[in-house]
């Protein structure tokens, strides 16, 4: 599948169409919205639209969501149309995303050997929401502040059958690595979370181990490519596994009307 295919695959079924739970989509002809239960994050998956028509979508959309008390934030890709949108975004009181997503894909059939060879770190399944406290505090340590709402959110989504997984990478019986995957109904892509590996125990191979894990596993389920946005520290290794950089991805947040 040559880099334009698989572009719109991923609109299509990562940016459109994606089902996510408690999670309402509205479709217009030329965007698409999601709606999240309080505090989460509303916002703008996809549009396509005419220069003459931006601001009045933009202007619309601000007044929509400035009616729920909670953030909301236009999502942008490289290969988005028109130019001007990220400007006009802007200008209408978004704020500019300096660090964005690097959207790495990888076709399984394409996988590097050590993505299929048996995984021999000592890394387990979280399959409880009790379990997940491991989770927030490796999570916690590498970034600071509070990861409560991550354990609530992941807690969520281990309920809902045939969703998540969640695994810990272990060294000496101590959590030193996390990570989880979502397996997206109705569509050919596994999207790939987490890979945070404390400090101490980098260098060790835990990172690919859990890519490995979750690789396997999506290959087990029938799915054919894995997505994840990939920090500059994790794209050369997984570049190295067989990932490719299909496009970045910004996600504009409003931060209230320019004075």
């Amino acid at each position: 599948m040559d880099k334009q295919e698989l572009l719109t695959l991923y609109d299509t079924e990562l940016r459109i169409e994606i089902e996510q739970p408690r999670v309402r989509r509205e479709a217009f002809p030329r965007l698409v919205r999601y709606i999240k239960p309080a505090p989460g994050m509303n916002y703008v998956a996809y549009s396509r639209l005419d220069e003459q028509e931006i601001d009045r979508v933009i202007e619309d959309q601000i007044a929509y969501f400035s009616t729920m008390d909670q953030p909301f934030s236009w999502h942008v890709c490289d290969h988005d149309s028109p130019p001007a949108l990220t400007e006009r975004l802007i200008a209408h009181g978004f704020a500019p995303d300096d660090d964005p997503d690097a959207v790495m894909v990888l076709d399984v059939q394409q996988a590097s050997s050590a993505l299929l060879a048996p995984v021999m770190a000592d890394v387990r399944p979280i399959t409880q929401p009790d379990q997940l406290d491991e989770v927030a505090q490796i999570e916690a340590q590498i970034w600071g502040g509070n990861f409560d709402w991550l354990t609530q959110r992941l807690g969520e989504h281990l309920q809902v059958p045939n969703y998540l997984n969640v695994y810990v990478a272990y060294v000496d019986d101590q959590p030193a690595c996390a990570s989880w995957v979502y397996f997206h109904p109705h569509c050919q892509f596994a999207g790939l979370f987490g890979g945070a590996t404390l400090p101490t125990y980098r260098q060790r191979g835990l990172y690919t181990a859990l890519l490995a894990v979750r690789v396997q596993e999506a290959i087990r389920r029938g799915y054919r490519f894995l997505v994840t946005g990939a920090s500059p520290m994790s794209q050369p290794i997984l570049a190295h596994n067989g990932f490719r950089l299909l496009t970045h991805l910004y996600a504009y947040e409003w931060a209230g009307k320019p004075e």
